[in-house]
């Protein structure tokens, strides 16, 4: 299974691509943070971070998204433009016909580290560990993404959404399963960013 976390924010939203391997182990795909200039007016910045993520749809072909479900926070600006950007996320999930799983924060801090209540050091910490990376993945929403990915390789019933897509037709599954098969095999074939670095 290949896992696109998003962790969602109007400046910088996180992005971690994830791909299950045997034993209960997973490997790094892809890591970034796309963002938005806050010099900009709110509808440029939403478009500039949905044409990102769209990419990132394009070029890794997930099987599901996992997005953090945005909860009540202090600043009512910040939880606004964080659920305006998880939007953004599920619509284009949802155009693909992929499912989307939300996962709270305190669930995929407790999956990766046995702790609801970690930071976010401690988070990056043992991302790098699970997918044995050299480096901690930087910044703390690239890791979070990760971990979000992680996270619903490990529990994935939590709070799948997009069940209506099983209700097509056996002719349309058929087609959406050629195309994102020949999707897959488009862009597996160019190196991915990490293998890159």
């Amino acid at each position: 299974m290949r896992v696109l976390g998003v962790d969602p924010g109007l400046t910088r939203c996180g992005v971690g691509v994830v791909d299950s391997m045997p034993g209960r182990r997973a490997r790094l795909v892809d890591v970034g943070v796309v963002g938005s200039d806050p010099a900009h007016s709110v509808d440029l910045r939403l478009l500039e971070i949905a044409d990102a993520l769209e990419t990132w749809l394009d070029r890794h072909v997930p099987d599901v998204v996992a997005v953090e479900r945005v909860f009540a926070q202090h600043n009512l600006g910040t939880v606004m433009g964080t659920a305006q950007v998880a939007g953004l996320a599920m619509v284009a999930a949802a155009r693909r016909g992929v499912p989307v799983a939300m996962h709270t924060p305190s669930e995929v801090k407790a999956a990766v580290t046995g702790s609801g209540r970690a930071g976010k050091e401690q988070v990056q910490r043992m991302i790098a560990r699970i997918l044995g990376l050299d480096d901690l993945p930087r910044p703390a929403d690239a890791a979070d993404a990760l971990a979000l990915a992680v996270t619903h390789l490990w529990r994935p019933t939590g709070a799948v959404q997009g069940g209506e897509r099983h209700e097509l037709t056996p002719a349309q599954r058929a087609w959406a399963e050629a195309e994102q098969s020949a999707r897959r095999a488009t862009h597996r074939g160019a190196p991915s960013r990490a293998a890159r670095r």
